[in-house]
């Protein structure tokens, strides 16, 4: 399976599909999409009204790979439930933290 990140010098680029108002704050595996291409599913309890899931999703995600809210921002998507977040750090070590989360 692909992955459904892109690697930088200093950060990664992961694909996420977004559902809001899911019920609970989770990260529910890698999927792939119709196209062929794979994304992470995330879901969050906010609603999506003025960026609060976004900002769920950006709190979620920092908590889960054990790095700051700075360190994560949203690179596009921002009214999409398909995302590509941007994640500041050692890509090595935010893919091994990623790969502890969900099995690939």
């Amino acid at each position: 399976m692909n992955r459904p990140w892109a690697v930088f010098t200093d950060h990664i680029a992961l694909t996420v599909r977004l559902t809001p108002n899911g019920g609970r704050d989770a990260i529910d595996g890698v999927e792939t999409d119709a196209d062929g291409k794979p994304h992470l599913k995330v879901k969050v309890t906010a609603i999506p009204e003025k960026g609060k899931a976004n900002k769920a999703l950006v709190a979620l995600m920092a908590k889960s790979l054990s790095v700051p809210k700075s360190s994560v921002s949203l690179a596009s998507g921002e009214t999409s439930r398909k995302k590509i977040l941007r994640i500041d750090g050692d890509p090595e070590d935010l893919i091994r933290k990623l790969k502890d989360l969900v099995e690939f």
